[in-house]
């Protein structure tokens, strides 16, 4: 695990992780994976790519994590899903 990615959901993080935040744990991630702080020119379109699909995956996955005693986390992209009226 890559030292510099930090927890992105609350109480470790005060407040909700906002797309930079969530942009600069996925550049981190590749970063680690692939070996590469900066890909060269010929890998910087793949690089870019994989920073997009993770940060869209840890999007996603902040919506949806539900933390005991409290309600899911929301990013700005993810709208709450309406909820059934109680009968």
């Amino acid at each position: 695990m890559c030292r510099s990615i930090k927890t992105l959901r609350p109480p470790a993080l005060p407040h909700e992780a906002t797309g930079d935040d969530i942009h600069a744990a996925a550049l981190q991630f590749v970063r680690k994976v692939s070996g590469f702080r900066a890909p060269a020119a010929h890998n910087r379109e793949v690089f870019d790519r994989a920073v997009e699909e993770v940060a869209a995956a840890t999007a996603r996955l902040l919506a949806d994590l539900e933390i005991r005693g409290s309600h899911p986390v929301r990013t700005p992209e993810r709208e709450p899903e309406p909820q059934p009226d109680a009968v």
